[in-house]
């Protein structure tokens, strides 16, 4: 049997190996590749995820600020409103040729009625007025009226409504003036005697007489003609406004 040479063993071995084996590192760095392209991949899910929560969370966000800024400034708004109305003086000291009549203004009730009164108070227009009709059990009126007619026909119709429920506003001792449209000039002053149903129709209360009733009915107690104009000068002399008493 002939002898096989060296190399011609070599090449032998060669051709039987099977195919050539994966190194361990190429393995672990082939992992490592997927392993980074997964982690790649859910990162930038997880951003975009995020920045769409983000977005509408901004947007809900938003309105709310907006919700809170407008109810933030109506509030702001309605509290200089309320602050602004209840620095008004709350009070009036009506200095009569009798004495003292001391009124509470209702600044919520009749806030425009009150605010020209204040006005005018303020620019002396009350000084000097006359209380031009005192009709007993009923009314004492200052100023000059054409609007609400005779005094006779007050006494008609307030005798015809007698009988008829009493508004709270038209008790006794309440401060009112015409329903008539006022001009820049012009201001009635009226303060009721007895409760008095029928001045829903005539009058809009704008305070009461909290003291100083005994004046009132001093007042009311005057001589009169028979259009129930006093025969004595009797009448306003000062109103002093106060916001507290």
């Amino acid at each position: 049997m002939a002898r096989i040479k060296p190399q011609a063993l070599l090449l032998q071995s060669k051709k039987k190996k099977g195919p050539t084996r994966i190194s361990v590192t190429t393995i672990i760095l082939c992992n490592l590749l997927v392993v980074l392209i997964v982690l790649c991949f859910f990162g930038t899910y997880r951003h975009w995820s995020r920045r769409s929560l983000e977005q509408g969370g901004a947007g809900l966000s938003n309105y709310e600020d907006t919700d809170a800024f407008v109810g933030s400034k109506k509030y702001e708004s309605d509290s200089f409103s309320d602050s602004k109305k209840y620095d008004l003086p709350g009070y009036a000291m009506i200095k009569t040729s009798k004495g003292y009549i001391i009124v509470e203004l209702y600044k919520d009730g009749s806030p425009e009625i009150v605010d020209r009164f204040l006005d005018l108070c303020q620019k002396g227009y009350f000084k000097g007025m006359a209380f031009s009709h005192v009709i007993k059990n009923y009314v004492i009126h200052g100023g000059n009226s054409q609007g609400l007619g005779a005094a006779e026909d007050w006494i008609s119709k307030g005798k015809l409504h007698s009988e008829l429920i009493t508004s709270p506003k038209h008790e006794a001792f309440m401060l009112g003036t015409s329903k008539t449209k006022h001009d820049n000039k012009g201001f009635e002053l009226f303060i009721t005697t007895a409760p008095i149903p029928d001045l829903n129709e005539k009058l809009t209360v704008f305070g009461r007489v909290i003291k100083g009733e005994d004046v009132v009915q001093e007042i009311e107690e005057v001589d009169t003609d028979e259009h129930y104009q006093p025969k004595s000068n009797i009448g306003i002399i000062d109103v002093a406004l106060k916001r507290e008493i």
